[in-house]
């Protein structure tokens, strides 16, 4: 999508906007109902393409709003980019990115960006896909055991960063001077991983949603089958690994909560003694606190269930060299493999409909009268005295 130049800059709706909301790893700026935390420092956050950001000195008090187009210094020559946070919020995203003015050089905002800026910069990455291909072909020519990943042009058109994976360490010395000479700019080779890739080019996982390395990850953690082992996920290679080709980073999320609730279950190691059989541990069910058990190590076999407290039992039984007659409780059986979930924000019960309901019976205070045929008043509509009559259950024709 080619940049143009926002006039009114981004919306100030109350709850904040987010005018780069269709752009990856944007900053929900929660100061925004405080105008007066974008004064109290002159530093801004400056995106590029994709995942680099950048954080510059606006030292000339130019005013800017977030959405605005920027032309910033740059090595050498400037480069183009969005402003994308002022104010407080910047500050504590450098102090997260560990960037201290004192100990960094901050480079400068030069001017809001013009017509020609952004003409230059559109052509600039124009470019990009046509010298990415070019560029695959000659590493390829010379041989060399890498990939290019992306280019990025800068905002100046004088300089591209070629961004490449390799599993080793690759000496493209002679592959800078064949750039060189072919695309006439200055070249700068980044390394990334198969991961920050992935984050760069974007996609739709399996569950439907953006990548979660190219909407919100920032800081990519070691992934290791051992998460899958602790969730109990099956470790089926085609299931775990992601679009990179790593394992998927989702699977670190729940790590910790899965270790704790774990933490009361007995060690999966500790084999269970019986009068008939050895069991062994088969699988776990975390969010019902059940143990399954199978005589075979190899596969399921004669699988029984039990709840931890009963494993515990069993194990302290064992420990006194004891041995029940089964794992599973004779009377309480049943009872202690239903796992209930208490009712905790007031909802109704799914088999409220299940159950059918009597009619109140009818307040009729005659009713036992006509049945046991006793005499009843009937209602007088003359002058002449009321008289009772009996009512004939045979024919219904009162004598």
């Amino acid at each position: 999508m080619d940049i143009t130049l926002n006039s009114g800059g981004c919306c100030m709706t109350k709850g904040g906007c987010q005018c780069h909301s269709n752009k990856k790893l944007g900053v929900f700026d929660w100061l925004i109902d405080l105008p007066e935390t974008l004064n109290e420092t002159d530093f801004v956050e400056v995106q590029f393409k994709n995942t680099r950001k950048g954080y510059f000195l606006n030292s000339t008090k130019i005013p800017l709003e977030k959405g605005d187009i920027v032309a910033v210094e740059s090595s050498p020559g400037h480069d183009i980019g969005e402003v994308t946070l002022q104010g407080r919020l910047v500050l504590l995203q450098m102090t997260k990115n560990n960037i201290h003015p004192d100990r960094f050089e901050i480079r400068r905002v030069y001017r809001k960006a013009r017509e020609v800026d952004i003409e230059k910069y559109n052509e600039s990455k124009a470019r990009e896909q046509q010298t990415m291909i070019k560029a695959r072909q000659i590493a390829d020519s010379l041989k060399l055991n890498m990939k290019i990943g992306d280019v990025e042009f800068q905002g100046d058109g004088n300089k591209a960063i070629f961004y490449y994976i390799a599993d080793e360490r690759v000496d493209f010395r002679q592959l800078i001077k064949v750039f060189a000479e072919t695309f006439r700019i200055r070249i700068e080779m980044k390394q990334i991983g198969a991961r920050q890739e992935a984050g760069r080019i974007g996609g739709i996982g399996p569950c439907g949603r953006e990548l979660c390395c190219s909407g919100w990850m920032t800081n990519f953690n070691s992934v290791s089958t051992t998460a899958a082992r602790v969730q109990d996920i099956s470790l089926n290679p085609q299931k775990l690994a992601g679009q990179c080709g790593k394992l998927k980073c989702c699977m670190n999320f729940e790590l910790d909560t899965y270790q704790d609730a774990q933490k009361d279950f007995p060690s999966k190691d500790i084999s269970l003694e019986t009068v008939d059989n050895t069991y062994y541990h088969f699988k776990t069910d975390v969010f019902k606190g059940i143990l399954s058990y199978s005589t075979s190590k190899e596969f399921g076999a004669n699988i029984v269930s039990i709840d931890v407290n009963r494993a515990k039992e069993v194990i302290a039984l064992n420990k006194q060299g004891k041995r029940p007659d089964s794992l599973e409780l004779k009377v309480t059986t049943a009872k202690a493999l239903v796992v209930d979930y208490n009712n905790v924000v007031g909802q109704d019960s799914l088999t409220r409909f299940d159950s059918s309901k009597k009619a109140p019976a009818k307040n009729n205070k005659n009713q036992g009268n006509r049945k046991e045929g006793i005499a009843r008043p009937v209602q007088n509509t003359s002058s002449n005295p009321p008289k009772l009559i009996k009512r004939n259950d045979q024919n219904n024709q009162p004598k």
